[in-house]
This record gives structure tokens, sequence and C-alpha cells, in this order.
């Protein structure tokens, strides 16, 4: 059997989505083409997550330099013996006439494919790593093997849904509603290692689905609780969940145990409005928090309007829009029959606070509900970053639809907001649900579901 590794060759948004990606292979040889590296220096400057992970990769690189020759090849793992190597090379002219005559040029994505291509006519075994759909296709088509990188993606299709359905008797349903709990035994399946801490259950009459009732499953206590369902006609901030899924999210926003929640749903199924509902609730009216801090990353869909003037906060403005019309929706609510603070005095006397994720690197936010809209143009890096600011008392909300991303650094798979679902699932201080019913309108509901 042969011992000799595979030569994976990196490309360029490889690194700027995980600097460390190049530990990620076991044990073969990672080769970066020095046109990785020219076009990494473009990104250096800026002072986003692109950037701060081109200026670590250059770092490591830096300190591997020192370690031996670059060229020829440092270990990536020098503690273990016989580990992987990685290699800084350079594409020469032989390798760029190995490409056919459409793909030469002095285009960066056709030089790496090139020093592939190189190594694969040289005997090795080669696979090609990048993200870029398009420069997979060039490299299968010049007969090298080609993958997307695939460490922080989960599938998303079989994304955990924070939701289960069970069936049982009417006797179990009628114990459910008068005692408010059950024992989870009695109706989950053998075997609940698929049932997670905080997994919400429709709970159906096995011969009159329209008995049913809704609980939340605690694993260590081996018992389903009722979902909370004793709202006044105001609601929360005059804010009724509609359907079980809201039900289910209002019970996770409004529980202080639960430190980390995470709400997943197509456009105008509720995730913001009932996230700064809750959080209204809790900082306003309950005191139980400092401050409620939003934000949502900056990335426009479509063209970018370009530079906009004035200070912090008049930038801002554009993107944060729709949290002020949520609040807005919030405070003028037609159902409100007592006094409630207007919209200005809720920023002017630090009730709520709109921030920038850009500057979060480095801060504490002891005590206070956080909630991060359009997490699902997050990198895991930088959702890392912002769980990691919570101080003590803190409650971190995550909402999004990772079918609308506009990073495209990320895809459905590898974001940030689908990453954590499935790291947290059955965590006792998270939870998470995805709604599927849009509540905003008849329209909307049929937009996001046909188009």
């Amino acid at each position: 059997m042969s011992t000799t590794k595979r030569k994976v060759v990196i490309d360029t948004n490889v690194v700027l989505l995980n600097p460390r990606a190049i530990y990620d292979f076991d044990g073969d040889d990672v080769v970066i083409p020095i046109s990785v590296i020219e076009e990494l220096d473009k990104f250096k400057r800026n002072m986003d997550q692109i950037g701060r992970n081109a200026r670590e990769f250059s770092r490591m690189l830096d300190s591997m330099r020192e370690q031996g020759d670059i060229h020829t090849g440092v270990p990536l793992h020098p503690e273990i013996e016989d580990s992987g190597k990685l290699s800084v090379l350079l594409a020469s002219d032989d390798a760029m006439s190995l490409l056919p005559r459409a793909l030469r040029g002095d285009i960066a994505d056709n030089t790496i494919l090139s020093m592939a291509l190189h190594l694969k006519r040289a005997g090795d075994e080669v696979i090609f790593v990048s993200r870029d759909t398009y420069l997979r296709i060039k490299a299968d088509a010049c007969g090298v093997p080609s993958k997307d990188y695939e460490s922080d993606k989960v599938d998303i299709s079989e994304l955990y849904t924070g939701t289960g359905e069970i069936t049982t008797s009417a006797e179990v349903i009628q114990q459910f509603h008068q005692q408010e709990v059950i024992d989870a035994t009695s109706v989950l399946p053998a075997g609940d290692e698929e049932f997670y801490e905080n997994q919400f259950f429709l709970l159906q009459n096995e011969t009159n689905p329209s008995n049913s009732g809704l609980g939340r499953y605690y694993r260590s206590k081996n018992e389903i609780r009722k979902v909370f369902d004793d709202y006044t006609d105001d609601g929360i901030w005059g804010i009724l969940p509609r359907n079980k899924e809201q039900r289910y999210a209002m019970e996770l926003l409004l529980d202080d145990s639960v430190k980390l929640v995470t709400l997943v749903g197509i456009a105008g199924t509720g995730k913001t409005l009932l996230a700064i509902a809750a959080g209204l609730k809790k900082v306003a009216d309950e005191n139980k928090y400092k401050k409620l801090l939003v934000s949502r990353p900056v990335f426009p869909m479509g063209k970018d309007i370009g530079f906009l003037p004035g200070t912090l906060q008049d930038k801002l403005q554009p993107w944060m829009t729709p949290i002020y019309d949520n609040v807005e929706l919030l405070i003028g609510s037609a159902d409100m029959d007592y006094d409630r603070k207007s919209y200005n005095e809720l920023f002017a006397q630090g009730i709520m606070e709109i921030e920038a994720l850009t500057y979060i690197r480095g801060r504490s936010l002891p005590y206070q509900y956080f909630i991060v809209d359009e997490a699902q143009n997050l990198t895991p890096h930088e959702i890392k970053t912002i769980i990691t600011r919570a101080g003590n008392g803190t409650k971190i909300v995550f909402t999004g639809d990772p079918y609308q991303i506009d990073n495209p650094y990320v895809d459905s798979s590898s974001n940030g907001l689908s990453n954590i679902v499935e790291r947290f699932k059955g965590e006792a201080i998270a939870g998470h649900v995805t709604l599927t019913k849009g509540e905003r309108s008849e329209l909307a509901e049929l937009a996001a579901n046909i188009l």
C-alpha cells in the first residue's frame, strides 16, 4: 500500500472563510499557490472579517516560515511524526501551458488551477479545494479532481428543526392538560437519543388529531411540560403568537434560563418581530436585562449604493430600517390600552440600542438581551466571535433564513447560523425553532413559497 500523501491545493476563498483550514485535511500535504498570497494581499487592509482572516493567515504563514523552507514544505503538525506539510509554490510558464488555450491568461483563478494541473501531471495525487463552483467545474474539465471546503458545513436538508410530533392516546392528552406535565417515557419511542433538550412536540390524539397539546421536552428531567399559553389580551407588547411554532419561539425567548436562541424561517414568519417584542418585555417591563441590543450584518441586496455620509448612526440607518419598522409596529399596536415609552424614548433612555457588528470584537456584554438579525450572512467564525462576547446574564437571539444569503463567502450549508443550530442542539441553555408559516400577509407567504 502506497504511503504517498495527497497534495491538497487550496483556493483563496477557502482561506478567507477559515484561515485555519490548512489543518483540516487529515495529514495530507497542503499546497498554497503564490497567486493565493497575491490575492490575500488585496484584502489585508479590510476592517471586516474577511480582512481579519487574511491578516491572520499571513501571520500563520510568517510563523511557519521561521520553522523551515516554506517552498519545500514545513510540517503542519511538528509534534506528529510524518505530519503533512504546507508549501507555497510558484506557477511556472510550463504550468500555464498545460491549461486549455481558453483558460490561459493573467487571471488568478486560472493560475491557481494551473498549479493543481501541473502537480497532477507530475504524478502526484491531487485534490483541488475551492468554494468557487465555476472554478471547481473548470478543474474537473481539466481532469483535476475538485471539491468544496466542507469543514463547517451542515446538511441543510437535515437541519435540526427543534420540533416534532407525537401520536398518543386521548387519556394521555387529558392527563397532559390537567397536570401540565407528563413522563416523557410514556410518549416518546424507546431509544430517545434522537430527541434533544428543549425540543418541542405536538402531542396528538391518534384517533382525533384535533385533540392535541404542545409540550417542551426536558431531557434532564425526562418529562414534557406544557408550553405556556396564558397570554393577556395584549400579548407581548401587542403581539400574540399565531401558530404553534411562534408559541414555541416565544417560550424560548421569554425563558431566562435559555441563553442562546436560534430562530430560522422564511421571510414573514415573525422571527425578528417576536424576538424584539420579547426583548422589550424583558428589558422595559421586567427589568431582567440592562438593555435590548439589536444588530444585523451589513450586506446589500443587489448593487451597493456606495458611501453613506454622516455619523455612525446615520450610516447604520438604511441597514437597520427593518429593525425600526418592527419597533414602530410594536409601539403603535392598536391593541395597546396602557402607556408605552415612545419610539424615540426607547433609544434616548438607553432601553434599546442599535449596534454595528463591525465593532463588537473585544467587547464584553453583560446582562443584555442581544438580538442578531439576518445571521445567515455571518460565517461560523463571526458567530463564535459574537457568542463569546456574552457576559454574565446575557441572552443572545439569532434570527435568519439560510436560503436568503447575500454574503458571497457562505451558503445555506456553511453559514454561521446553520452551524450553531446543529452545534448547540441538545444543550440545556440553548433552544431552536424553525418557523414555517408566514404571518406577515397572505401575499408575502405566497411569494416566499412559490418564488
